[in-house]
């Protein structure tokens, strides 16, 4: 699959040739993740940090807009990762792996030195886990480049792959050669490289077709995209498809699952059903029943609305992540897999509700009567009775009362669940 890249100078999104021939630049970072995470993982790549045009803080102009990108779907980082400790803060900010290049290796290893860094490796997987560490094997002419690609290691690609599997769960290939010329990568490189490791690979550098994509899929490697998906040369939505396994399965199952993880259905999907929904924004299936395609929803109105779509590790199942227009089951029930008509009720549901009291108030309504000084009153009411709650039966009653004001707090405040959630990942990273 393509992972699509995101790269940042000097505040701005940019692409670069060969790593330094500035060849396009924009300010819409925020809209660009949002439409690439619709297909699939982004890579977030601060060119400051990894040229070290750092402050003493570690900090680049790219620095503000890389935290806000962090938290927008699965997101991985890198450029100029040389401590543990920036690492690990960056995974407390959101990213869900780290893309680790000089650092890495020893320059210039003496006395039958380790070419990789042992010491620093050993301590960052100490602290982040190997699961979260992503190893640049990037190459010039064979061997492994650094500093941004301004030098090499005496050290084959191969052997270095080797090497660096041993301390993380991907290993990121780029031939420095085809970066941003869209000629295409250096397949003979790829090959070897996958038969050198068993960890998972993915190619960046010059990957400029479907078609390429679809070779590399085969090779079981993955694509990380910058240059083509910018200047229109390659569509995620034809990669996304080309990389699914119809040969093995020619109606891809497909999982609609809500924003709030309850799972309401299951269909199959062939390539006209997947384009449709792309056009569309709805979730549409092929009916084995009719034989033809059907989106859901187009005779009760119960669409499926599409927020993003993701592939499993076999590309032969589809976990569509969805918000439902009301019912998903023909029988009017919420989901196919109850037979409760109503959505059940949890946190982000709730705030749902909320926000939509406040947005569209109802005569008799209480939510949209409370103020910002009433609900913080009503808060510390709550926490107060909360506290004094006695029995399980009276501390469900009163738990229910402050959650229901706590939401509506958050939500005159602009803060969301997710926020929240977020700051409480963070801070169980940290430890």
């Amino acid at each position: 699959m393509v992972i699509s890249s995101i790269d940042l100078k000097d505040g701005h999104v940019v692409q670069l040739k060969n790593g330094k021939e500035l060849v396009l630049q924009r300010d819409d970072a925020e809209a660009l993740i949002n439409q690439f995470d619709y297909y699939g993982e982004v890579a977030v790549i601060d060119l400051d940090a990894a040229l070290g045009n750092v402050d003493a803080k570690g900090n680049t102009l790219n620095t503000p807009l890389l935290k806000k990108l962090l938290h927008h779907g699965n997101v991985r980082t890198g450029g100029g990762i040389r401590t543990v400790k920036r690492a690990k803060e960056l995974i407390s900010l959101g990213a869900e792996k780290v893309i680790v290049g000089s650092a890495a290796w020893n320059l210039n290893p003496e006395n039958g030195q380790s070419i990789m860094n042992e010491a620093f490796l050993d301590e960052l997987v100490k602290a982040i886990g190997k699961k979260r560490i992503i190893i640049s094997v990037d190459a010039i002419n064979g061997k492994i480049a650094v500093k941004g690609w301004t030098e090499t290691v005496d050290i084959s690609l191969v052997e270095g792959a080797k090497q660096a599997e041993k301390y993380c769960s991907e290993l990121l290939f780029t031939c420095v050669e085809k970066e941003g010329c869209m000629q295409g990568t250096n397949m003979d490189y790829v090959k070897q490289l996958r038969e050198a490791v068993n960890c998972r690979v993915v190619v960046a550098g010059g990957v400029s077709s479907v078609p390429e994509i679809a070779e590399l899929e085969k090779l079981h490697c993955d694509v990380q995209l910058g240059m083509a998906l910018y200047t229109g040369k390659v569509s995620l939505k034809d990669a996304f498809v080309a990389c699914l396994d119809f040969e093995k399965m020619p109606l891809i199952p497909v999982i609609a699952q809500s924003v709030n993880g309850e799972v309401l259905m299951q269909g199959f999907a062939n390539k006209q059903a997947f384009e449709k929904t792309f056009e569309t924004g709805k979730l549409t299936f092929w009916s084995r029943s009719r034989n033809e395609l059907w989106t859901k929803g187009e005779t009760s109105g119960n669409f499926l609305d599409v927020i993003r779509l993701r592939a499993d590790c076999d590309r032969d199942c589809v976990l569509a992540t969805v918000m439902p227009v009301g019912p998903s089951c023909h029988t009017g029930s919420w989901t196919c897999f109850g037979s409760d008509p109503d959505e059940k009720s949890s946190i982000n549901r709730l705030y749902n509700i909320i926000a939509d009291r406040f947005a569209n108030p109802k005569p008799g309504s209480y939510t949209a009567t409370l103020d910002a000084k009433r609900v913080r009153e009503k808060v510390e009411e709550e926490a107060e009775e909360l506290c004094e709650a006695d029995g399980k039966d009276e501390v469900i009653w009163e738990t229910a009362d402050l959650i229901y004001f706590i939401s509506v707090l958050m939500y005159k405040e602009g803060v969301s669940w997710k926020d929240v959630c977020d700051e409480l990942d963070r801070r169980h990273k940290e430890k």
